[in-house]
């Protein structure tokens, strides 16, 4: 028990160092200083339907704090996970060797997953840092990702300011806060993004 504990806490503080590394060497890229806490991540996650039989689509996984949050909730071989980071996605290989982790771009998104848009998902969860980006280029990740998924099916996005980081209006998303999580570092707001009735 005394081991289990201990091995936990060198794994937790060794994921931490990776993510600060990477949050060093490539700031844009990361968005956070620490990995997503596991409040933060089960939340994100609740919104996954099991049933639905379609797979998850995780944007972001970084050191794995959400894939593992993913993962309480459905099958490895029933998630994707797409890491920008070639030291993360290497790291996201050996820790989680039954889920499909690619390498490449949430924003090219059909040729990350080389099948021209017809995959379908349950839902994405995205932890994707959408601030370090222009408005119209998160408006089009946002709309293609929902191209992707069933009627009514949400993007869940983690993002730090007060504000939705979509712009909605003149869209046919509609954006809702989903949680707001203070045992996180720093305090996420997270928000969930669906068509609009009548797009």
């Amino acid at each position: 028990m005394k081991n289990n504990i201990s091995d936990r806490l060198v794994r937790k503080f060794d994921n931490e160092l990776k993510f600060f590394k990477g949050w060093l060497d490539g700031p844009k890229a990361v968005g956070a200083i620490m990995p997503t806490s596991q409040f933060a991540a089960r939340s994100m996650a609740s919104v996954i339907t099991p049933e639905s039989g379609l797979p998850v689509l995780e944007l972001g996984p970084g050191t794995g704090a959400i894939t593992r949050a993913i993962l309480e909730r459905v099958s490895p071989d029933k998630l994707i996970s797409i890491e920008y980071s070639q030291d993360f996605y290497e790291h996201l290989r050996n820790e989680y060797p039954g889920v499909d982790i690619r390498l490449g771009d949430a924003f090219d998104l059909d040729t990350t997953l080389g099948d021209g848009g017809a995959t379908r998902f349950d839902c994405v969860i995205s932890a994707v840092p959408l601030l370090n980006f222009p408005m119209e280029t998160r408006i089009r990740l946002i709309e293609g990702l929902l191209d992707r998924l069933p009627k009514g099916r949400p993007v869940i996005q983690i993002s730090y300011g007060p504000v939705s980081p979509v712009a909605t209006k003149k869209t046919g998303i509609v954006a809702t806060p989903h949680d707001f999580v203070l045992r996180n570092i720093p305090p996420a707001r997270l928000w969930a993004y669906r068509r609009a009735a009548l797009a």
